[in-house]
């Protein structure tokens, strides 16, 4: 497993700290990979309503709310 070291981990926190946001950079950014997904026959959708089935059955799955502690298995 590749480890990063502290130092340019320091250095990357230190570089996104001192960068300001450039909002027309980024929409720039979004424009034309929204452009590219067009081109490329991503949008418009044919049927938005396609697969919904999944990711309702994922939110369930993923937003399971239970008591603390309860039902839980030990970290051992």
């Amino acid at each position: 497993m590749l480890r990063r070291d502290a130092l340019l981990e320091a250095f990357d926190k230190a570089q996104i700290r001192n960068s300001q946001p450039n909002y027309f950079k980024h929409l720039r950014i979004f424009e034309a990979l929204y452009e590219e997904a067009k081109q490329l026959g991503v949008f418009p959708l044919r049927d938005p309503l396609e697969g919904i089935d999944v990711d309702i059955h994922l939110a369930m799955v993923l937003n399971v709310r239970t008591t603390a502690g309860k039902n839980r298995p030990s970290a051992r």
